[in-house]
């Protein structure tokens, strides 16, 4: 996903699925310099995480936990 995507996904007041590794995950803040996201996932497995934007993708179908 491209920076700025992620941007406008983060301002939606819609809910807008985001994979990390095929995983869901919620972005909790964004660093433009950096490029990179912290997400947490939505099974609750793991602590919010720092990775790379671009390893991000947009979800096009509902999501089921």
């Amino acid at each position: 996903m491209d920076f700025e995507r992620a941007r406008q996904i983060v301002r939606s007041e819609e809910i807008i699925n985001v994979l990390w590794g095929g995983a869901p995950v919620w972005i909790e803040h964004l660093d433009a310099e950096k490029k990179k996201a912290i997400v947490s996932p939505l099974d609750g497995a793991l602590n919010p995480v720092e990775v790379p934007v671009a390893d991000l993708v947009e979800s096009p179908a509902p999501l089921h936990m």
